[in-house]
This record gives structure tokens, C-alpha cells and sequence, in this order.
């Protein structure tokens, strides 16, 4: 199978990659840490990406790209990944919520939060997850109550343009600000990462108690050091923590902080979801890890079990495989279309790769002694992923969520019969993704 996508393609691999060789230390394992080394080789990166015009490179050019193809885009997804994502935190702002910004956002949203994002200044954090409501997200509670108190007092000084005005408080509720209606929000979020770091929370809450519980969210973009906002660090087995419990307690919203239509959140989710489960390229640092083991056991390598190197070659295999469905969700994006039932297959698919090829190359660096410095470093980039493997089966939507997406779109496609049968909430991100 070819993989080749282009000579222009391959020149844009050799110069992330020499970029990657010139600015980013051989050890790096930082994408999931907040240890402030880490954070700050990150940080250098991404304004060097973006003074490259790399780090967005497919946004259009009004909002701080090259509008490069998404094909292109897609080589940067995987250059990053393959090499322990030097972006750290950026990748979320670079790859889900700047595009679904642009998307549903209003002018003054796009001008306000998207070149900041371009430029690798800006860390954002997702409000999904909530004790109760993981996989099940439409079930959260964290709400956003009407403010009695809405005298627009708290309302931070105007810009231009002005907000829009969508009229009647109709949906929703919410009192009246300069800024149209006003919320307050009550509630608890966890498993957010980076939300130490973060300037701004991409949330989601509930608006309205009406109807399927489906209805009635609303995503809110929310600055971090707003008044009311309490992080808690969550410690975890991947080195310096990255997970944290945010707690909302009477933080102040306005309209021109609400992404989409109010109560008309689900869909927005649905999107966002379908964009981070293909927007981290898992299949390459899987592949570049399998491909690096015989290397990093020289001699030895040849003195493992013929059914040990056998189960190398079988992952080796399907990290091309889900590397190939990763490419037809990027094809259907292409042409506008994000569909939900191929990103589930995709990411079914890249977690049982992780799973998988961690076993296997666990196996390997602890049967076979990996000599010098090469071989330590190959061996730590092997235990980290073995680490975050176990975390893949929950993180951006459970495996058993997947699979449940998956066969009803099949049933569904088959014509068999629905009506009855329970609706699938969408996934929420337990941990970063990665």
C-alpha cells in the first residue's frame, strides 16, 4: 500500500521533521505534562510554527493561516504526533476549536480568539466531562442560570464590532446585559487538561430543562480568570499532572460569549467531537515506535522470539490500516463532510493500535536490553506509551461508545428497524487527548 501523498508533501515532512531535529530536545515526552521545561519547549515551537506559517497552516488566510490543503495539514498532524506532539497544549485551539470557532463563531468571536491561536499565544481547555457524565455527556448538570443581578455592571469594557443581537430572550432565558442576556454558571467539570495553563474554556453547559436532554445545552467560551473559576490538579500515573477539576461558582456569562445558538449546543458537540477524535494522528506515533525497535535493540533484535517479531509485524500493519481511515475521514472533511460514524470507526481502530502496540513493544524492550543512549530514550518513549494507552480507551469517548455509534449506523444504513431502541449520547473527552 502507498502512502506517498506528494512531493510536496514529502518536502513538507523533511522540514518539520529538521525543525523538530533543531529546536526540540532528543527526550521530549512533554505533550501531557505541565512541568514548566516542557511547557516552554512547547511554547517555543508553536511561535516558531507559526512564524513558519505551519502551526495553522489550512485556516484561510483571514484568520491567520496559508490555506494550505487539509492533506497538508494532515502531514503536520502527523509530524507532531510522531515525535511526542511538541505543540503540547496547542493542539486543541489548532485542531478542533479554532475550526469549529470558525464555523459557528460570529465575527467578533473569529477576530477576537482566532489569531491568537494562529500565532501559538493562547492555550484552551475543554469543559465537557462531568462526575456522572463521561461517555453519557448529555447528561451533565453544570448549568447556566439566568442572572438576576443582570444590570450589565460586570460587563467588561465594549470592543468593535459590537455583538450580535438575536432579539427576544426566547430560548434559554438569561436577563438583560449591554451585551443581550446574561448567565450565571454553577457547576463542576473534570478531567480538563490543562486547565492550570489555560487562558480560555471552550464549555458546555445547560441552558434550558425542556425537552430531551439533548436540547437545552449551550457552549459558552469562557476566559479563565474570570471571577468564580476554582482548578484542582488531578494527579495520574503519566508523569506531571495535566488533569484537572474545575469547579464554576456564579462565573458570569454574557452572549457574546455564547459559540452557536443558545440551547443549540449538541450540535456544535457533535462536531467538535468528530474533529478530536481524527485530529490527533495516534497511528504515527505507534508506527515510528514500531519502526525504531529494531534499531534501538541492534544485535538483540534478532535473538526475540520469531512470534514476538511476528505480533511487531501484524501491529506495524494495523497502524497503516488505521492510518487509512484516518485519510477518509480527512477526505470527507474536505468536502464538508464530518461524519460522526467514520471518526467512531477511526477511533476504534487507534485505540485497539495503542493498546496493542503497547503490549507489543513492552514485550520487546523487556525481553531484549537496549544499549546506549539511543536505546534508554527508545525505552522511555515505549513506557510512556504504555502509559498512555490505558488512558486511550476512555479519553475522547469510550471504546463501548464507539462501537455503539458504529452499529446503530449500520443498522440504520440497513434499513432494520430503530424506533425504541435507546438514543447514543456523544462521547466526552475524559483526559487530553492527545
Amino acid at each position: 500500500m502507498e502512502y506517498d501523498l506528494g512531493p510536496e508533501a514529502a518536502a513538507l515532512r523533511g522540514r518539520l521533521r529538521a525543525l523538530v531535529r533543531e529546536h526540540v530536545p532528543a527526550d521530549y515526552l512533554g505533550a501531557f505534562t505541565a512541568d514548566p521545561a516542557d511547557l516552554a519547549v512547547a511554547q517555543d515551537f508553536c511561535r516558531l510554527l507559526a512564524d513558519e506559517g505551519l502551526l495553522c497552516m489550512a485556516w484561510p488566510e483571514e484568520f491567520g493561516g496559508r490555506g494550505a490543503s487539509l492533506w497538508e495539514q494532515t502531514v503536520v498532524r502527523e509530524e507532531m504526533w510522531a515525535r511526542h506532539e511538541p505543540r503540547g497544549a496547542q493542539y486543541m485551539g489548532v485542531n478542533w476549536v479554532g475550526p469549529t470557532i470558525m464555523r459557528h463563531g460570529t465575527p467578533e468571536q473569529r477576530a477576537q480568539h482566532l489569531p491568537p491561536i494562529a500565532r501559538g499565544e493562547v492555550i484552551w481547555c475543554q469543559g465537557f466531562s462531568e462526575p456522572g457524565a463521561g461517555s453519557d455527556l448529555a447528561s451533565l448538570r453544570t448549568a447556566a442560570r439566568p442572572d438576576e443581578n443582570g444590570d450589565g455592571a460586570d460587563d467588561p469594557p465594549p470592543r468593535d464590532p459590537p455583538p450580535r443581537d438575536n432579539g427576544e430572550a426566547s430560548r434559554g432565558g438569561g436577563s438583560t446585559s449591554r451585551y443581550g442576556r446574561a448567565w450565571r454558571i454553577h457547576g463542576q467539570k473534570i478531567w480538563t487538561s490543562y486547565a492550570t495553563m489555560a487562558q480560555w474554556c471552550f464549555l458546555l453547559a445547560r441552558t434550558s430543562t425542556s425537552g430531551r436532554k439533548q436540547q437545552g445545552l449551550t457552549i459558552f467560551l469562557v476566559p479563565m480568570d474570570a471571577p468564580g473559576i476554582e482548578v484542582r490538579p488531578i494527579a495520574c500515573m503519566m508523569g506531571p499532572h495535566h488533569l484537572n477539576e474545575v469547579f464554576f461558582d456564579g462565573v458570569r456569562v454574557t452572549e457574546r460569549d455564547v459559540l452557536g445558538e443558545v440551547d443549540g449546543g449538541w450540535a456544535v458537540v457533535q462536531e467538535v467531537l468528530a474533529f478530536e477524535r481524527v485530529g490527533i494522528a495516534r497511528y504515527a506515533r505507534c508506527e515510528r515506535l514500531l519502526q525504531e525497535a529494531p534499531e534501538a535493540l541492534g544485535d538483540a533484535w534478532e535473538e526475540l522470539p520469531a512470534e514476538l517479531r511476528g505480533r511487531w509485524a501484524r501491529m506495524l500493519v494495523h497502524a497503516r490500516r488505521a492510518r487509512l481511515l484516518a485519510y477518509r475521514v480527512v477526505s470527507r472533511q474536505g468536502t464538508g463532510q464530518v461524519s460522526p460514524v467514520d471518526s467512531a470507526a477511526y477511533r476504534i481502530a487507534v485505540t485497539r493500535l495503542d493498546q496493542e502496540s503497547a503490549d507489543v513493544l513492552m514485550e520487546i524492550v523487556t525481553a531484549a536490553e537496549t544499549a546506549g543512549d539511543d536505546g534508554a530514550r527508545f525505552r522511555r518513549a515505549v513506557e510512556d506509551h504504555a502509559r498512555y494507552a490505558v488512558a486511550s480507551t476512555v479519553s475522547s469517548g469510550s471504546i463501548e461508545m464507539q462501537r455503539i455509534l458504529l452499529s446503530r449506523a449500520l443498522l440504520a444504513a440497513s434499513g432494520a428497524p430503530s424506533s425504541g431502541q435507546p438514543r447514543a449520547a456523544a462521547p466526552a473527552k475524559a483526559g487530553a487527548a492527545s
